[in-house]
């Protein structure tokens, strides 16, 4: 198992290697002089030459991306046109819009994202993985097509659809729970939770059908196997067959699906943070495209790409973990 690990993180070293190289390549061909951007309207032809230096635009772009790692790694001095501000390690650039690091805007938004990443996982976990189970062991009955039909529509209905009608309902008309704004869990977990209900639930709704079907088709399939049988016929019980052996072997998938879905969240649900006003790294990489803030898109789309890998190397040694049949190599 250790050996597995190792190469599973070796193997997500070299994604995220490549990974940068090409977002930076992106960011780079992109249109517009980064020196201009980098120095604001204000500064006169000998301080853009002077950001221009400073950020090695000059140089072969082989270099420029190795002067981007070297800041990743160690660290790196930017000229503001005015002045020299250090940005420590891991940095990513500095803001174009107030000339902030990177890294501590992203850190500064991450609990945001991160509280409702993980607060909607459980959500939509609860009610994919028990909805699928329900509708595979009530299969050809009233319960599976009604439930069937409920995760098309909750896989058809947008994420802003289901967020602008729970807003309508339980905000405006019935004034049960307040409009969301991010409270700290550390000030007070109550508010905390009961902000964050509404785009928890939002979330869950769409996402929480993918898991219903893949669950049901994934139990379907592990009780018409041989082992099941077995079980059965030794004389095990429903329950210990069911919660023991078919569900293990139905989660497989879903743990492969759910770290790809986390490391998604994590890297900012714009649509969800938009709608809800929520400060997370989604919104602000919806507000730094706007504003054309560069480093900050480079930096966020890193960040998404970064979590989808980390997440999917940790579900493959879950995945591992919760299957046996898995060749470990």
């Amino acid at each position: 198992m250790t050996g597995y690990v190792l190469r599973r993180l070796g193997g997500a070293l070299i994604v995220l290697f490549l990974l940068s190289a090409l977002v930076y390549l992106l960011f780079y061909v992109a249109p517009g002089d980064p020196a201009k951007l980098a120095c604001g309207p204000r500064c006169n032809a000998e301080q853009i030459r002077q950001v221009r230096e400073q950020l090695h635009l000059g140089e072969p772009l082989l270099q420029q991306y190795l002067h981007f790692l070297q800041g990743l790694v160690a660290g790196r001095d930017y000229s503001t046109g005015t002045g020299v501000l250090h940005c420590h390690a891991p940095c990513l650039g500095l803001s174009y819009q107030n000339a902030q690091p990177v890294t501590t805007l992203l850190a500064s938004r991450l609990p945001v994202t991160a509280s409702l990443a993980l607060g909607a996982m459980v959500l939509w976990l609860l009610l994919g993985v028990g909805t699928g189970l329900l509708s595979a062991l009530r299969r050809g009955g009233t319960t599976e097509r009604v439930l069937t039909v409920l995760t098309l529509a909750g896989t058809a209905t947008p994420v802003f659809i289901t967020g602008l009608l729970l807003l309508m309902v339980f905000c405006a008309a019935l004034q049960w729970l307040p409009f969301p704004t991010y409270v700290p869990l550390t000030e007070d977990p109550e508010q905390w939770a009961w902000n964050l209900l509404l785009p928890w639930t939002s979330l869950a709704l769409l996402e929480s059908a993918k898991y219903a079907r893949l669950t049901r088709s994934a139990t379907l399939e592990t009780l018409a196997e041989d082992h099941i049988r077995t079980f059965r016929a030794y004389g095990l019980r429903e329950r210990t067959v069911i919660g023991k052996h078919a569900l293990r072997g139905a989660l497989p998938p879903v743990i492969a699906l759910n770290a790809i879905d986390l490391g998604t969240m994590f890297g900012g649900a714009m649509l969800t943070e938009t709608l809800f006003g929520l400060p997370g790294i989604g919104r602000l990489t919806v507000q730094s495209v706007r504003t054309v803030d560069l480093p900050v898109v480079v930096g966020a789309v890193l960040g998404i790409g970064a979590a989808v890998v980390i997440a999917g190397a940790i579900a493959d040694v879950l995945y591992a973990l919760a299957d046996r049949r898995v060749t470990l190599s």
